[in-house]
């Protein structure tokens, strides 16, 4: 009986050499390869890159709520709105919240009796309730969420991340997005635009098979051996193009797909997870989905190095996500469902030391107005000019509130906060000046935050 020796990659060129497959002069190029490195670091565009700047910040996990999320209701307590419940003002009845306000933690904030878990970690957050948007429609308002435009689907937020700072960990992408649903947007929301296309966020759909095609069809070593022959075909490629940047991306875009097969069926196993553990995201050992799921991959992901992770809820079904137009009391049900895994995903960040180099941001893409034309109105429309935020981890001032909206929750009445500064100041807590990151596309330089924005440096430590 004879047994097989697994062959490596110098082996199977010499082997190719003596079967006269390849030419004496290629040999000699692929020995070469077998003994240095596949390509540089500067043909690498996820290479990792230090910071414009110190920062405490290394990665994001960036908590998206799907539909608007009332901030009146949630993380803006409004004693006078609920007093003045049903009276007219600007032309509307206002409504007041049907859920109460209380201090969980010691810093006092107030939050929703919707967010109980979220609440007992409020010292840990800093809640901002100045933020306001330019639209308050879905699509245009969840395009400029992530990539800070409301008229071009622009690069996302956790793209411009990758582009700036690159990753840690080759063999998995830079930028993963876990949705179950497609939200408003599409695709847009994660995509890299006219940025190189290695920078765009990778989907994950929770459920049986995460990311299709993960399992090998042949073996390590097999793989191994035409991978290390593609490499060399496409270093060869990129040196005749003198380095072309869009050649260099495509090449690590398929490096980073066989790099993923190596490492994700690890990533994506929570069986090895201890009982204390999965107790804090609320879920068992063969959880495949749900929010507790996905925050516990954001997780296992951020500590192996993924740059930025986003956890988006759920979809745009406005039956099923934070668009409560026909009963505000639907929010409790998507409360239920978050509320548990983001405080369990902060409390194992901080467990493991993970929550001092590690930003958290959660956000939606605008509030939902205090008040209606009818007395009657169960629900709750669209409102931009006022809603709420929190920032917690690496950086961020931590059990306080930043800004504050009226008595009634219409508009700001203190240190406003748009998207545009909302971007600018997660940059600046990553380490990168929003003016100075910028992409050459179309005849000028583009940036995340076009040509507003400033750094809200007094929410930073």
């Amino acid at each position: 009986m004879s047994h097989r020796r697994p062959q490596s990659r110098r082996t199977f060129i010499q082997s190719l050499a003596s079967a006269s497959l390849i030419l004496p002069g290629m040999l000699h190029e692929m020995m070469a390869e077998t003994v240095s490195p596949a390509h540089s670091a500067a043909d690498n565009p996820l290479a990792p890159r230090a910071p414009m700047f110190p920062a405490k910040a290394k990665r994001v996990i960036f908590l998206y709520m799907s539909g608007g999320v009332s901030h009146v209701d949630t993380f803006d307590p409004k004693p006078k709105l609920t007093a003045a419940h049903r009276q007219l003002y600007q032309q509307d009845f206002l409504k007041a919240s049907p859920w109460k306000f209380n201090r969980y933690a010691k810093c006092g904030t107030e939050v929703s009796e919707l967010f109980p878990h979220v609440g007992g970690m409020m010292d840990d957050i800093c809640v901002i309730r100045s933020m306001k948007n330019d639209i308050p429609n879905h699509t245009q308002a969840v395009m400029q969420i992530h990539g800070g435009s409301t008229v071009d689907a622009r690069p996302s937020i956790g793209s411009w991340m990758s582009y700036g700072l690159g990753t840690v960990n080759q063999e998995l992408p830079s930028y993963m997005v876990l949705a179950p649903e497609i939200p408003y947007g599409g695709a847009s929301c994660w995509d890299s635009s006219f940025l190189p296309a290695c920078h765009q966020g990778i989907r994950v759909i929770p459920g049986q098979e995460a990311i299709p095609n993960m399992t090998r069809q042949s073996s390590l070593d097999i793989q191994e051996m035409d991978l290390g022959l593609i490499n060399f075909f496409n270093q060869r490629n990129l040196a005749e193009h003198d380095g072309d940047k869009t050649l260099a991306a495509r090449i690590k875009t398929f490096e980073t797909a066989a790099g993923m097969q190596k490492e994700a069926p690890d990533v994506f196993d929570i069986t090895k997870e201890s009982d204390a553990t999965l107790a804090l995201y609320g879920i068992t050992r063969d959880t495949k989905k749900g929010f507790g799921w996905q925050c516990l991959m954001a997780r296992r992901l951020a500590e192996r190095g993924v740059r930025f992770v986003e956890l988006i809820d759920t979809g745009s079904d406005k039956y099923n996500n934070w668009d409560s137009h026909l009963d505000i009391k639907m929010h409790a049900t998507q409360a239920r469902k978050v509320d548990q895994p983001i405080a369990g995903l902060l409390k194992d960040l901080k467990s493991r030391g993970m929550l001092e180099d590690t930003l958290v941001v959660w956000t939606t893409e605008f509030g939902r107005k205090p008040g209606d034309g009818s007395p009657d109105e169960a629900g709750r429309t669209h409102w931009s000019k006022a809603y709420s935020s929190w920032l917690a981890g690496a950086g961020v001032k931590s059990g306080i509130t930043y800004g504050a909206s009226d008595d009634y929750g219409y508009d700001i009445a203190e240190n406003p906060c748009d998207i545009h500064d909302f971007h600018a100041t997660i940059l600046a807590l990553m380490g990168l000046d929003h003016k100075k990151l910028t992409y050459r596309h179309a005849g000028r330089d583009y940036r995340l935050t076009d040509v507003s924005g400033h750094v809200v440096k007094d929410i930073m430590t």
